[in-house]
């Protein structure tokens, strides 16, 4: 028997009027981890690519497409997990794409051949996409509102530390244990997680409560949130909509809205994947060494840890829409800055370190945009969408910069073309000021 539709939203209103409990902090450290293991192995083939292309004798001009392959892998499962989640739930999307990761990476570790290495990093962008719009999806059905922005966007610290942690794995295993022992990491590191996510990565109760989902489950679910508060609470299941979930990102005021989030996504994943893909290759055409690249790459990252935990409080305080303008306009500028120093170590990793900040704190903002904008219902796939969309720009970008280098671009000139996206994904921004606000409820 269920309660009647006054009780509605209830599971919503007791985790927002509660503390923080350790069985929400347990969760979010677990969406943290997976996070975590998305950073490091969405990284480890630009680190590696030089001593690849050196072990394997594949130019390194051509590794283009076999950056892209993961990226393209991980924006079809981003998605199509998003409305499977919506349907089915989060949890297990979540743990499967934990293994998917884990398996292709520990397999790309043996490739010697420019298809094998397409392929591996292919279906290893898989395990990457289906992950991340149902991690931010159950971490944001886990938080109290007042504290969404902050947490959600904390929790993202976990993508820059694991790209930090690669950068830093590398340059120490590389030379003792060469290429392949980075991604022996990236594989046996992810499955260790997936075996504990099993027992103790909860289902959101959120959805199930909207869903109609076994009291007892969402009951128990609650308690540990409730501490005692209540006895058998759960809300009423929402109405389900019918048809394919994408259209609902189109309807009741959402248009606009859900267009330009994904043109910043666009063009901030596009930044992001050329500086991570390319940056080591750029600077060592430039007449630094490899170690100077990995370097300024790894500080890149770690400005993005600090730029992710400082996200959600900077948003709290100015505003999503000034904050990530802000954020935007400078990029552009840094762009042009390392563009400008490419010959001078200290002051590229420096100015590295500053556009990781603003870039990869710029991505979590967009995150946490997307959980608020979507409700519950379609929260998963609006995240997926906003995220693939994204993805397309992390193809085109290690692409368009293989491309450019193709045709005897300097590596000067393909980092200043980089400041261009940054000021369209200003421009999106500016614009998105003055759309509704698409019935983000919880």
């Amino acid at each position: 028997m269920r309660n009647n539709p006054a009780e509605a939203q209830k599971a919503s209103d007791i985790i927002d009027s509660s503390p923080v409990s350790r069985f929400q902090t347990r969760t979010l450290l677990l969406c943290g981890l997976v996070l975590f293991m998305d950073g490091f192995d969405a990284q480890t083939i630009g680190f590696l690519a030089p001593s690849i292309a050196e072990s394997t004798r594949i130019p390194v001009n051509t590794f283009g497409p076999i950056f892209s392959a993961g990226l393209f892998g991980l924006m079809i499962a981003a998605m199509l997990a998003g409305p499977v989640a919506d349907r089915w739930g989060r949890r297990w999307p979540i743990i499967i794409s934990t293994l998917t990761l884990a398996l292709f990476s520990l397999l790309t570790a043996f490739s010697t051949s420019f298809g094998e290495l397409l392929i591996y990093r292919f279906l290893t962008g898989l395990g990457l996409g289906g992950a991340l719009p149902n991690v931010v999806a159950l971490s944001s059905e886990y938080v109290p509102k007042r504290l969404m922005a902050v947490l959600v966007a904390a929790l993202f610290c976990g993508l820059p530390l694991g790209g930090f942690v690669c950068g830093t794995l590398s340059s120490a295993m590389l030379p003792v244990w060469g290429w392949q022992s980075v991604f022996y990491a990236g594989g046996i590191l992810p499955f260790v997680l997936s075996l504990f996510l099993i027992p103790l990565l909860p289902e959101s109760v959120r959805f199930l409560s909207q869903r109609g989902g076994d009291t007892q489950k969402i009951a128990e679910l609650l308690a540990p949130v409730a501490a005692g508060r209540v006895g058998i609470p759960f809300a009423a299941p929402a109405a389900k909509p019918k048809g394919v979930s994408v259209k609902f990102l189109f309807t009741e005021g959402r248009a606009a809205g859900t267009v330009l989030l994904w043109i910043p996504n666009f063009m901030n994943l596009l930044l992001m994947y050329v500086i991570l893909n390319w940056l080591p290759a750029l600077l060592r055409a430039a007449g630094m060494t490899v170690s100077d690249g990995v370097a300024a790459t790894s500080f890149f990252s770690l400005g993005g840890i600090l730029g992710t935990l400082s996200q959600g409080f900077l948003i709290k305080s100015g505003g999503p829409n000034r904050i990530l303008a802000s954020e935007f306009g400078l990029c552009g500028l840094l762009v042009a800055g390392i563009a400008a120093a490419a010959e001078s170590r200290a002051a590229v990793i420096i100015l590295a370190f500053l556009l990781g900040f603003l870039v990869i704190g710029a991505q979590a903002g967009l995150n946490v945009l997307a959980a608020q904008f979507y409700p519950t219902l379609v929260r998963s796939t609006g995240v997926g969408w906003a995220l693939g969309m994204g993805r397309i720009g992390s193809i085109v970008g290690p692409l368009l910069a293989g491309m450019l280098l193709s045709r005897q671009w300097q590596p000067g000139q393909v980092l200043l073309a980089g400041a261009a996206p940054a000021f369209l994904a200003l421009v999106s921004i500016l614009f998105g000021r003055w759309t509704p606000g698409g019935g983000g409820s919880r």
